[in-house]
């Protein structure tokens, strides 16, 4: 059984890391194709964040790996296969509920590392990424990176959701994670200004968060950002 854990997490720090490379490569190119010139001078930057990222990934595959061989082997988790187990709205109400309980969790502790100890000996890693690009999605100290990889091992045991549903909420999750952090806002002006947009954290929010640090910490939706007072808006200084 050992073995059989070994390889189950071995196999899920292979998938984080190669969905890492293949989205955040992606979009990176998107951006060197639509914004020439913005890597420029930061090939130093880019390998100390693909580096940080990679050690992220296996920090997020070892949690990852170790449920998901008890899930397939003693039915561990809430993770459902059979479409009817549940009614048909719950489907993306379950979505629903993991991202918001993964934002709250985030704000939360992304506030918490911007205390000043917490900051020096974590935090500071992801903000060593100026400006940031499509390769720091994943760019955490250890510290940071463990803090994230238990959410969703601990929701698959709390909250029901379907195999696709999950699948649904890790692509939620990793281009949304990529997206924020091109330095240039690739979703339109009408929409990222628009009511639904003021409501959903795109890489205008995001970039200003790593213009001034205090303020815009959430991950998906600017609901804590909005009740906590630390919404600030937009940024203003990068392109469009």
């Amino acid at each position: 059984m050992l073995l059989a854990i070994i390889l189950s997490t071995l196999a899920m720090v292979a998938i984080v890391a190669l969905r890492y490379l293949a989205v955040s490569g992606a979009f990176a190119a998107i951006t060197a194709r639509v914004r020439p010139g913005y890597h420029a001078g930061l090939r130093p930057q880019i390998r100390r964040e693909i580096g940080w990222s990679l050690v992220s990934a296996a920090i997020y595959g070892v949690p990852a790996g170790i449920v998901g061989f008890g899930w397939d082997r003693f039915g561990w988790t809430r993770i459902y296969t059979d479409w009817n187990a549940y009614p048909l709205w719950y489907l993306p109400l379950s979505v629903l509920i993991y991202l918001f309980a993964h934002d709250t969790w985030f704000y939360w502790t992304h506030r918490w590392m911007h205390q000043p100890h917490a900051f020096r000996i974590a935090h500071a890693v992801h903000h060593a990424s100026r400006p940031p690009t499509a390769w720091a999605a994943m760019s955490f100290h250890p510290i940071e990176a463990l803090s994230g990889a238990v959410v969703v091992p601990v929701l698959v045991f709390l909250v029901p959701i379907h195999v696709a549903m999950l699948g649904t909420v890790l692509a939620v999750m990793t281009v949304m994670g990529v997206t924020n952090h091109m330095g240039w806002e690739m979703f339109p002006r009408w929409l990222v200004r628009s009511p639904i947009g003021g409501w959903i954290i795109t890489a205008s929010h995001h970039q200003l968060h790593h213009e001034r640090y205090k303020c815009n910490y959430g991950l998906y939706f600017r609901f804590w950002d909005r009740l906590c007072r630390t919404d600030r808006g937009l940024s203003e200084s990068f392109p469009r």
